[in-house]
């Protein structure tokens, strides 16, 4: 009887020990799936903050004064670079400020003296001409599509006269020179000329500096005189 009492004992021992892991499972799985739900909702957070943020901005933007919102604009382009009064319109006009708004603020900007398109286009022709060597028809085409005034841009041109023009043309066929050795006259020619012609210049004063460059080469080549 006690073996029996005792086996009924360790049987009962047993079966609470067998249902121990059972319930303890159920709890590991329920923590498991609360675990994973605390995770979800972690990683959606940022990303839910993120969007909340943005839209937040957004409103925040909107709600600004469209006066003070272009005052900004402009100031923040002219701090990269000098802008002339077109650009910084068309900037404004992209972010949907009123356009009356939009002139009252440019006009104040051209009297403190943060637009000025006069000289803007007087240091355009200059950097262009002597990076680039443009002649003075290409840069009247640039200068055009920036919005800069038809008579801002005949003063800006002024400052380069025919022998700058001609001096600019001698210096890029120089440069080019050496890299077309080798090639047929009439190639060398055409590629020469044609260089000159994209950067504006006319087709009779390209051929003229580009046939006194090949001259003055061929007679400094060895055996000439």
């Amino acid at each position: 009887m006690a073996s029996g009492r005792d086996g009924g004992e360790a049987a009962g021992h047993g079966g609470a020990a067998a249902s121990a892991p059972g319930r303890g499972a159920r709890r590991g799985r329920s923590a498991a799936g609360s675990a994973g739900s605390a995770g979800s909702a972690g990683s959606a957070g940022p990303s839910g903050q993120e969007g909340a943020g943005r839209t937040s901005r957004k409103r925040a933007e909107e709600s600004v004064d469209p006066e003070n919102r272009a005052r900004d604009v402009c100031l923040r382009l002219l701090t990269g670079a000098a802008k002339t009064r077109k650009q910084l319109a068309d900037a404004l006009r992209k972010r949907e400020i009123p356009d009356e708004v939009a002139d009252e603020v440019l006009t104040r900007l051209e009297e403190v003296g943060l637009i000025d398109d006069a000289a803007f286009a007087a240091a355009w022709v200059e950097s262009r001409h002597a990076v680039r060597g443009l002649s003075r028809r290409a840069l009247t085409q640039e200068l055009r599509t920036k919005g800069v005034a038809a008579d801002l841009v005949e003063q800006a041109v002024a400052q380069l006269d025919h022998d700058d023009e001609e001096d600019a043309a001698r210096a890029l066929v120089e440069r080019k020179l050496r890299s077309t050795r080798g090639l047929d006259t009439q190639v060398r020619t055409r590629r020469l000329v044609g260089m000159l012609a994209r950067r504006g210049y006319s087709e009779g004063l390209a051929f003229r500096v580009v046939r006194s460059a090949l001259e003055e080469e061929q007679s400094e080549l060895p055996g000439r005189e």
